[in-house]
């Protein structure tokens, strides 16, 4: 690959650009130019941060949050108000919030000495610091997130006065901001730690990748592998989003960045456009389950639950293959059902040759994801990962300028070695690698358009974790009344006497919880907010704590998918020209995976690779792997089934009685108890016989 092959032009939003509440961009003129530096500024300070936190995690929260109400009113001023006095006022609210910011670097030690004796002077700035975050949450994502938390801050300041298990003892307005604004259990609490600490790193990433060529890399990957399949189209959108959400784990936003090209093309392949939506959104939300970003909600629940972000992901790898396995699977019999095609494989990519040119992009990839999984901890695998995809840009752009071709290969050796070489003698090594390469791009005319493209990627990733920082720091209001007045406990407590008669019904409490939720606010705050509540709960009924916090994760995920919202769906719908609500019913169909294995491995946790309930019969006879295997393969068996309901198709269409007892069968087979195992896989033994024998001669499974 060389450097002219990496996209420089910022023409084309990117994904999250797209849908965050603001146009893409950051202005015109000297006001853009301005707004462009503070993104610029901001990805350098995280970056530092992150690198050699020589800055007290408090500092880094507020500072954190200050950036944003900087930049966050500094874009809205520049791309969204009308009249010269609103911008000149919005840009004031931003200089302000930097500057509660800045008071809390300043004043940190003098703070922390008069906890609970704050000044005039501390309140007034910790109430501007709250109410400036419920503005800029309102504007960059609506009023849902802002009225749910807005709810909750009135409890904490109102909730005396009700009456029964509501009421709590009351607090007065400094104690009220000094827990929301200077705490760790408020606006500076864990969401916005996680986000200034992993998030934004991870973010910054993605947006390198992107720049880098990335997602063209993945799509001509997916064109080549499974374009030619029964259904080719749509089964290169399921392999395409499993791939991006490996970068960005950004559900709505692959469905605005990919579905331009994949849902047209789904259409002219022959499938409904309902269904061309559903396939889509469906699989841009599965990037949130896919390991190794998870939509950031990863990082969240690893710091939550106190355990390594390998055990996160672990549990996360069997219920993605299934997700995603289902998809291919759905897409498949529509295609049969439809008599549809392939594409032709001789107008598709060699998946081979696109990883010849540019295999390099998985090198930064493939070392985040050995890092992770050889528990390094998030913000250095991040950190590092982030650093080697820097050396790659620079490194082909002054290669690139290298005659002869040995030493373009001593040339890549040579880095290769001083970059690999950072697990020994730490960051700094790296870090003079990267400065090495600087210099030379600067100093090697043809190269210095690779500077442009790192100035570009990190003012762009500070732009992209613009929404997901501002959730979480909104969110962070309701974390903060859950642990000043313990309305959580009432919660846990209803949940409780429900799962005394009946562990279902307490799930599926649980699940509508998520799914109501998660309507109208994004996947990140909804996680945070139902896994404080229900989490414990569901512990407290016998359930791994690990398996719950998935529990409330998968539904605050298919919310986006589910009517009467969808917000999936309907971004979805413009491209599809169909309406969101039709899609909704599709992408549900599509998502039965996602609905049905949270359930599964409440009652069996070794599907998420955690230590099964006492009493498993294949766990105590024959030992925890097999017992994996057994309850995977029930698992795909049930969902395959249930995917012949929902489309009324195997090899043949399928009759109403069919599709009814395929869907019979699919929870016969995923029932607790050993017995209704074995009774189930003979009756689905019976059940593929009778079909098979009732339609011999047809095209069959293989046909197109």
């Amino acid at each position: 690959m060389t450097v002219s092959q990496i996209p420089l032009s910022d023409s084309q939003p990117t994904a999250e650009e797209a849908i965050e509440g603001l146009p893409p961009g950051f202005g015109s003129g000297l006001t853009g130019q301005i707004a462009y530096g503070i993104a610029f500024c901001f990805s350098l300070f995280q970056i530092w941060v992150a690198a050699y936190g020589l800055l007290a995690s408090q500092i880094v929260r507020a500072m954190h949050v200050g950036f944003v109400l900087l930049l966050g009113f500094a874009l809205i001023a520049n791309l969204v108000a009308k009249t010269r006095h609103t911008r000149a006022l919005l840009w004031g609210l931003g200089v302000l919030g930097f500057s509660t910011g800045l008071y809390n670097w300043v004043f940190y030690k003098e703070l922390l000495l008069r906890s609970n004796y704050l000044t005039t002077t501390d309140l007034v700035m910790g109430a501007i610091m709250v109410g400036l975050v419920f503005w800029l949450g309102r504007r960059l994502m609506g009023w849902p997130l802002v009225i749910i938390s807005g709810c909750f801050l009135a409890y904490s300041a109102f909730g005396e006065h009700l009456s029964g298990i509501l009421q709590h003892r009351g607090y007065d307005w400094e104690m009220l901001i000094e827990h929301f604004a200077y705490g760790t259990e408020g606006i500076y609490g864990s969401p916005i730690y996680v986000s200034s600490a992993y998030i934004f790193i991870f973010v910054v990433f993605a947006a390198f990748l992107e720049r880098a060529g990335m997602l063209e890399l993945f799509n001509d990957v997916a064109l080549g592998l499974v374009g030619h399949w029964r259904g080719g189209a749509a089964q290169v959108c399921t392999l395409s989003s499993a791939l991006m959400g490996t970068v960005s784990g950004s559900g709505v936003a692959n469905v605005v960045a990919s579905g331009q090209f994949t849902i047209p093309l789904m259409k002219k392949s022959g499938f409904r456009a309902a269904f061309a939506g559903g396939v889509e959104a469906t699989s841009s939300m599965g990037g949130q389950i896919m390991p190794p970003i998870m939509g950031a909600v990863a990082f969240i629940m690893a710091e939550t639950l106190n355990i390594p972000y390998g055990d996160v992901v672990r549990a996360a790898l069997i219920p993605a293959f299934l997700y995603f396995g289902v998809c291919f699977w759905v897409v498949y019999l529509e295609s049969g059902k439809l008599n549809l095609l392939g594409l032709p494989k001789e107008q598709l990519p060699s998946p081979l040759e696109a990883l010849k040119k540019q295999w390099m992009l998985l090198i930064p990839l493939g070392a985040l994801i050995y890092l992770l999984f050889a528990n390094y901890t998030p913000i250095f695998a991040g950190s590092m990962g982030l650093a080697l995809v820097v050396v790659l840009i620079l490194g082909t752009a002054v290669a690139a300028q290298i005659g002869p071709r040995a030493f373009r290969f001593a040339f890549w050796i040579a880095l290769g070695l001083a970059s690999a070489a950072f697990l020994k003698f730490g960051v700094n090594l790296l870090a003079l690698v990267i400065g090495a390469m600087l210099v030379l791009c600067f100093v090697i005319r043809g190269a210095r358009e690779a500077l442009v493209i790192v100035r570009d990627s990190l003012a762009l990733g500070a732009r992209n974790a613009l929404p997901v920082a501002a959730a979480c720091a909104i969110v962070g209001v309701v974390i903060g009344t859950l642990t000043l007045t313990g309305i959580a406990s009432t919660f846990i407590g209803a949940v409780l006497r429900i799962g005394e008669e009946s562990l279902f019904l307490s799930l599926i409490l649980v699940m509508i919880t998520c799914l109501v939720l998660g309507m109208g606010i994004p996947t990140i705050p909804n996680y945070i907010i139902t896994s404080s509540l229900a989490g414990p709960a569901l512990e407290q009924l016998g359930v791994p704590l690990l398996v719950s916090h998935m529990f409330v994760f998968y539904f605050g995920i298919l919310a986006d998918l589910t009517p009467p919202v969808a917000l999936a769906c309907f971004a979805a719908a413009p491209m599809a020209k169909v309406s969101g609500l039709r899609i909704s019913i599709d992408a549900t169909k599509l998502a039965i995976a996602g609905f049905v294995v949270p359930f599964v491995a409440v009652y069996s946790p070794a599907l998420m690779l955690q230590p099964p309930h006492p009493g498993s019969v294949i766990a105590e006879t024959m030992g925890f792997p097999a017992e994996v295997i057994w309850i995977t393969l029930q698992t795909v068996l049930a969902v395959g089934l249930w995917g012949v309901a929902v489309v009324g198709y195997l090899k043949a269409v399928a009759p109403w009685w069919e599709r009814a007892l395929a869907l019979g069968l699919g929870i016969f087979l995923v029932l607790p108890g050993f017995s209704y195992d074995v009774a189930g896989l003979a009756l689905v033994a019976l059940f593929l016989a009778q079909h098979l024998l009732r339609n011999r001669g047809q095209a069959g499974l293989v046909a197109g």
